[in-house]
């Protein structure tokens, strides 16, 4: 079966601003890199997310909020980084609506696979807080659909952001049913993670300036173990590559074979678990060249090419 890729104009007409990082030409950049790939992907529009799917996840006074957004208003800072514009909440609404449509792509065997080309991002928002350039957590709600809607009892996430998914861990912090993660460079934002206790929640800060190979050190002691022992009958991936060393949004030093590594660790223990169902939507990534090159590196591996 091909894999999904799942996307959306609005998510390129979200702008916070000139000179924002978290920038349409993101998406350019990959889209463009994936020119030779795409024959080996199926691709969606992604649909808009439901108030009730998003209320799995999210209080609904915070989703009002986002959705009632009058652009008369002009941009409203909801944090230093991350601004409510005009075409913001179609955007967020899309974003989320991907995780939504890519899960039911793969458990319904339509496709083993799906990747969600999107923007916002996601990890960073809480219940009911946007931060960190997020506005409604995608993978959660795609988590939380694949639990509600098919019964799952064992979903796994793994988020390589170089940032820590802390919305994503409040989230689920108290269900046992969902097993994240993650790996982040500590100390940095937001400052959160690394006093984690919890035998669901496997975080893994590092140091920067961290190398391939201690990340991979890392990975294989701390989220193998624990990943073979829950045994996921799905894997989620916040796929973030802003670890890259030439990504200025960070100093730590991966290179794209390192993501090339993950994803084929992260497909192994679906392959083995889960008959090979992954959803993988993008987080972080900042640097174009680095980010697209990553990217279609992560995509190789979920092609199996």
């Amino acid at each position: 079966m091909s894999i999904a890729y799942l996307d959306h104009p609005a998510c390129l007409r979200h702008n916070m601003g000139t000179g924002h990082p978290e920038s349409p030409a993101r998406l350019y950049a990959i889209e463009e890199q994936l020119r030779t790939l795409m024959n080996f992907m199926r691709h969606y529009e992604a649909p808009k997310a439901t108030h009730q799917q998003l209320a799995r996840v999210h209080d609904v006074n915070y989703i009002d909020q986002i959705l009632n957004f009058n652009e008369k208003q002009g941009a409203t800072y909801l944090d230093p980084d991350t601004v409510l514009m005009a075409e913001t909440p179609e955007a967020a609404l899309r974003a989320a609506g991907a995780l939504i449509h890519a899960t039911d792509l793969v458990l319904s065997n339509q496709h083993q696979v799906a990747f969600c080309n999107i923007r916002p991002p996601g990890h960073h928002a809480l219940r009911a807080q946007a931060m960190g350039f997020c506005f409604f957590n995608n993978i959660a709600v795609g988590v939380a659909h694949a639990i509600e809607a098919y019964g799952l009892e064992r979903v796994a996430i793994a988020d390589f952001d170089v940032h820590h998914g802390n919305g994503t861990e409040a989230i689920f912090a108290d269900e046992p049913r969902v097993m994240l993660c993650s790996s982040f460079q500590h100390p940095f934002y937001p400052g959160v993670g690394a006093d984690t206790v919890s035998d669901h929640i496997i975080n893994v800060p590092l140091p920067a300036g961290t190398r391939g190979d201690e990340f991979r050190d890392a990975i294989t002691n701390q989220w193998l173990p624990a990943l073979h022992e829950f045994a996921p009958q799905m894997i989620f991936i916040s796929a973030g590559f802003d670890a890259h060393e030439n990504d200025e949004m960070s100093m730590m030093c991966l290179q794209a074979d390192d993501y090339t590594w993950v994803t084929q660790e992260i497909l192994a223990i679906a392959d083995k678990y889960a008959e090979g169902r992954i959803v993988s939507t993008l987080e972080g990534g900042y640097d174009l060249q680095a980010l697209a090159q990553s990217v279609a590196a992560h995509l190789e591996v979920l092609m199996r090419i």
